[in-house]
């Protein structure tokens, strides 16, 4: 059983096959998809994916950075809105991306702070992207000491990650880790697996042996196996604690129509 924490299944990369790639997750032991929301033009499919499969797919509702310009104010004033007329399981991805564009840095980082005080008044976990920004993200958060969510994509070293378990966030491990130059190693080699979760960033960041193609859910199994390499841990270990950590920060218990189904697949 695993849970895949970070997934954009609804982009235009699955318009073709998106029901091939769902069914090779659940047939990989996937029970639950966790959907990370952009802005508003991509909300609608987010919550489409969503509905068409209940049970499944978990969105969240947010504004990533790279989405924050002028128009700010009246995306934010759209997030608000669906909060109030739908449900969502956390608030992102939001944050800070000084990789793209700098140009938006201090309507980045009113955003993101904008977003930390809504997922403090819905009491919800908190998605965070940071590209080029760890630094900064960190800063903040020692200014929000009630924010607790997922440090997605992990791109920091193990005084950082620690730094960040303390907060009470887990870190989001992906492909990256597959990867030989990754430092995840080193960063999994000292602080152990009992503080992460498994994400994909699908269709993004493919994990070796697919690494330049496409990713999808059903390639979590591969991230889990080289945590655990990593780690020195049984395999399904690793799953446990890693599916036991998102239940628990996204409220996930006896929420999954398909868990049966699933789990027997991942038995096979």
């Amino acid at each position: 059983m695993y849970i895949d924490t970070h997934s954009h299944l609804y982009e235009e990369e699955f318009r073709e096959d998106r029901e091939e790639v769902i069914q090779r997750a659940k047939e990989a032991g996937i029970t639950h998809i966790i959907l990370p929301d952009i802005d508003s033009e991509s909300r609608g499919r987010m919550l489409d994916v969503a509905a068409t499969h209940p049970g499944i797919m978990f969105p969240l509702a947010g504004l990533h950075p790279t989405s924050v310009h002028e128009n700010y104010p009246e995306e934010l004033a759209q997030l608000e809105k669906t909060l109030g007329s739908q449900s969502y399981y956390g608030i992102g991805e939001c944050g800070i991306d000084l990789y793209w564009d700098k140009s938006y840095y201090r309507e980045q980082v009113k955003v993101f702070e904008h977003q930390l005080g809504i997922a403090r008044d819905c009491h919800l976990p908190i998605v965070i992207h940071s590209r080029d920004s760890l630094e900064i993200i960190l800063e903040i958060l020692r200014k929000h000491p009630q924010a607790y969510g997922i440090l997605h994509c992990f791109p920091g070293n193990a005084e950082e990650a620690r730094q960040a378990i303390d907060h009470g966030f887990l870190l989001g491990i992906g492909g990256v880790v597959t990867f030989k130059k990754s430092q995840m190693a080193d960063v999994l080699k000292e602080i152990g697996p009992r503080n992460i979760v498994l994400e994909t960033d699908s269709p993004y960041l493919a994990p070796t042996p697919f690494r330049g193609k496409r990713n999808e859910s059903s390639y979590i199994p591969l991230i889990a196996e080289k945590v655990a390499e990593i780690t020195q841990t049984d395999t399904k270990k690793i799953a446990e604690i890693t599916t036991q950590n998102a239940l628990n920060l996204f409220n996930l218990h006896n929420k999954n129509t398909d868990k049966n189904s699933a789990l027997n697949q991942a038995d096979k």
